[in-house]
């Protein structure tokens, strides 16, 4: 089908799915990131189903939590001691809402185990789009920018679900900007994506209407976060939500960021879409990641990758 103005390619790709798996890719509170379009999925009448990988120590979970090897499916009744635990507080909070509360979490893991994981959701939820989602955009650098962010769970997810044999996979970045702190370079983001364009895999923005359900379900879900976990609360989510109720500029809501200059605006509160395989393929270290057990794996196969090569020299914005 030819792209149309009138139907926003995100919506146009995910037309045809019937079981969606949206998934935080970087960890923490990534999945959140997903939450509104899983709203607007759902008002389609589309499955839509939550997972993440998680930062939680998923090992104090009682057996009966676990679906499959490496497979947690955490609800609103999960028992752990672990005080940081997003996707039960996404679970309960989703209760709340008589929405289905089930986030399936993953361990951090490498690359084939995660796929193992992801293809085990694949098989018994039948699903045949995955969106992965990230809060920020480093997931779309492919390897030579100047810094790269937090690459480590973002891209072994992006390996991994690159090579399921999924109809629809997709990638969608929430919170453009945000990662600047991380030393991510907007410039450089926004060159990847004018390459991924002349590639056929870019889908476009997409804003999120301040005033929309889907707009207001996110925000009361990050703000009854931010009270379950008052001593971590997420700053990306924080500063996303914010971005949808129309503020701008240095909103400060936690102590985590005093002493730190934030920039609040409309960018934060749009999705940047691009077709998953297409950006892997442009992932200039991916191929490396394959077969690693774990994130320790991953982590020293990234920086010996960035040992070898000359970073881009980084561009201020010029406007």
């Amino acid at each position: 089908m030819n792209p149309s103005l009138a139907v926003p390619p995100l919506f146009a790709a995910l037309a045809g799915a019937r079981s969606i798996l949206i998934a935080g890719a970087g960890g923490g509170f990534d999945v959140y990131a997903g939450l509104p379009l899983a709203f607007a999925l759902q008002r389609t009448g589309a499955q839509v189903h939550l997972a993440n990988l998680s930062f939680s120590e998923l090992v104090l979970l009682d057996r009966t939590d676990w679906v499959a090897e490496n497979v947690a499916a955490v609800t609103p009744g999960s028992a752990s001691t672990d005080w940081y635990f997003p996707e039960r507080t996404l679970a309960r909070w989703l209760a709340t809402q008589d929405l289905p509360s089930t986030v399936y979490a993953f361990p951090p893991l490498g690359v084939d185990r995660l796929r193992a994981a992801y293809q085990h959701l694949v098989t018994s939820l039948d699903v045949d789009a995955i969106v992965l989602v990230d809060g920020g955009t480093d997931i779309l650098l492919r390897g030579d920018e100047s810094n790269l962010g937090t690459p480590v769970e973002d891209i072994t997810s992006l390996g991994a679900v690159a090579a399921l044999d999924v109809p629809v996979k997709l990638v969608t970045c929430l919170g453009f900007g945000i990662d600047a702190h991380d030393g991510v370079t907007s410039v450089e983001v926004l060159e990847n994506l004018a390459a991924l364009d002349r590639e056929g895999g870019y889908l476009g923005v997409l804003s999120i209407p301040g005033t929309s359900r889907e707009a207001e379900l996110y925000r009361d879900a990050v703000a009854h976060a931010q009270a379950a976990t008052p001593d971590r609360p997420s700053i990306v989510h924080g500063q996303i939500a914010a971005a949808t109720r129309g503020d701008f500029g240095d909103v400060q809501f936690t102590r985590r960021t005093t002493g730190s200059s934030l920039f609040v605006n409309p960018l934060m509160a749009m999705y940047f879409t691009v077709d998953a395989a297409k950006l892997a393929a442009r992932c200039l270290y991916l191929d490396r990641l394959e077969n690693t057990w774990g994130r320790r794996q991953v982590t020293s196969r990234i920086t010996a990758f960035r040992e070898e090569i000359s970073p881009r020299i980084p561009r201020a914005y010029p406007h």
